[in-house]
């Protein structure tokens, strides 16, 4: 969903993988990197991103701007703040992230891509 909205105001979007099978190339040719997962917890204790461990296996991705997400059913916690350590330290300059309400997906994912719009109109 948010790639066909990042779609419609323009971008090419170079590669679409989960993050345990990330595309080397896709992610050195890209101007942006969107990370997302969704969050685990027990209700709305011990919130945390589900896919971290992906997300710090990553490849190196110094000099790139990135924007992360997670979905969530109940409260996503600090999960946002713990998915931009973790890209900040895999080298990226991390524009932005959004917490999207898994029963507001549609709503969300275009907010989501008019900020990431905005902020790279501003950057």
């Amino acid at each position: 969903m948010i790639a066909a909205n990042l779609q419609q105001e323009g971008w090419t979007i170079t590669g679409l993988n989960p993050m345990k099978q990330p595309d080397h190339h896709a992610i050195q040719a890209a101007d942006l990197i969107v990370v997302g997962t969704w969050v685990h917890g027990a209700f709305i204790v011990g919130q945390a991103p589900w896919g971290i461990g992906n997300i710090n296996a990553l490849p190196a991705i110094a000099g790139k701007r990135a924007a992360t997400f997670c979905t969530f059913a109940l409260n996503p916690g600090k999960t946002l703040g713990a998915m931009e350590k973790s890209v900040t330290r895999l080298g990226a300059d991390v524009i932005g992230g959004m917490a999207l309400h898994r029963s507001k997906l549609a709503a969300h994912t275009e907010e989501y891509a008019e900020r990431l719009v905005g902020a790279l109109a501003t950057a």
